[in-house]
């Protein structure tokens, strides 16, 4: 069976990226067990269309998670492009605030035991750790950060802060954890 030929490859490309898209949108306003007619039809796909990308809802939630964490991730090389250390490291810890507020829906879903979800928490990891890690570096370099803080305790830290209730509240939390790191800048550990 040969290849099918890539107008259809970019028109599957397509229909994907704008199922994950409308699925991040419902999944924001009615969580992750809104109707699938809901997703497809803000996509601007039929069911089969849906059904042939994501067979199961786990597949979309994956999907959507994935997308969201890569976006993310991909911010601190941009904002390390873009900023000094230390404004790059408080901007990019303020963006990880806004996903991890806007994923608290997902968390019952990500912990219900399903064996698809297994491999997200790693996933998180793999794409975090070394995004933060380029970071709490350079501002350690600058000497406007303490050195001897691991990111993953930084990630933990700003997931357990943010209540995805008062974004506001969530901001303040993590500037006070950013003061903290701010404390002994330039001391070696």
């Amino acid at each position: 069976m040969q290849p099918p030929p890539p107008s259809k490859r970019a028109d599957a490309r397509r229909n994907f990226d704008a199922l994950v898209e409308a699925a991040r949108e419902v999944f924001a306003e009615s969580g992750v067990d809104a109707p699938v007619r809901e997703i497809a039809a803000r996509a601007g796909v039929g069911l089969a269309t849906f059904y042939r990308h994501f067979p199961e809802r786990s597949d979309l939630v994956t999907a959507v998670f994935r997308h969201e964490v890569d976006a993310c991730a991909g911010t601190a090389e941009v904002l390390a492009a873009e900023h000094p250390p230390l404004e790059a490291l408080v901007r990019w810890l303020h963006r990880f605030t806004g996903f991890v507020s806007a994923k608290r829906g997902l968390h019952a879903a990500l912990h219900s035991g399903n064996p698809a979800f297994e491999p997200l928490p790693a996933y998180f990891q793999q794409r975090f750790e070394p995004a933060l890690a380029g970071l709490l570096a350079a501002a350690a370099e600058a000497g406007e950060v303490r050195a001897d803080v691991a990111p993953m305790h930084i990630l933990h830290a700003v997931s357990r802060l943010c209540t995805g209730v008062d974004p506001a509240a969530d901001r303040r939390m993590v500037d006070l954890l950013i003061d903290g790191l701010r404390f002994g800048a330039g001391s070696r550990p």
